[in-house]
């Protein structure tokens, strides 16, 4: 099975994401969760507004599957604009368990309080483990459980199967 072209669903996406947001982008800020998410908001924040600000966020150390997944983090430092009272546009390149957003979303509350999130994401292949959606989808794609799909970046961005 082939997969999309991440520039079309990166275009998909900010479509949808004017949509919903009704091209107002007052007090509404993107953050990229590394690495993936970050290559993602990057090529989609310009297509959205210049204007607003982007960061970035390392989910690290909020991780509850560290000891499960034998993970060794390359911690990278979050660099995030203010997001008390706004609406956070949080960018990811893959959903699948949900418990990368669940990170994400403890470690934002750490910062602030923001107004609303709405979680944009490049593909989603299913098999959730906790209940959260994606608002935003580029492209829903089937997959073997045995079977991952990584996102090569930053430039160009390209998606390949990659077989556990």
């Amino acid at each position: 099975m082939s997969l999309p072209q991440p520039s079309a669903l990166i275009t998909q996406m900010s479509s949808d994401l004017n949509t919903l947001l009704n091209h107002d982008y007052e007090n509404v800020v993107m953050i990229g969760i590394h690495t993936g998410g970050v290559w993602v908001a990057n090529e989609l924040h310009p297509q959205i507004s210049a204007e607003m600000p982007l960061g970035s966020l390392d989910i690290s150390f909020y991780r509850d599957d560290f000891t499960q997944n034998g993970l060794h983090p390359q911690v990278k430092a979050s660099e995030l604009p203010d997001i008390e009272g706004k609406t956070v546009i949080l960018v990811d390149d893959v959903i699948m368990s949900g418990r990368t957003i669940r990170a994400a979303m403890n470690e934002l509350f750490d910062y602030g309080r923001p107004d609303r999130i709405i979680l944009a994401t490049l593909l989603d292949v299913g098999h959730r483990e906790l209940p959260i959606q994606a608002d935003v989808v580029g492209a829903k794609v089937d997959r073997a459980a045995n079977e991952r799909i990584k996102l090569s970046g930053p430039s160009p961005l390209t998606l390949s199967h990659v077989t556990l």
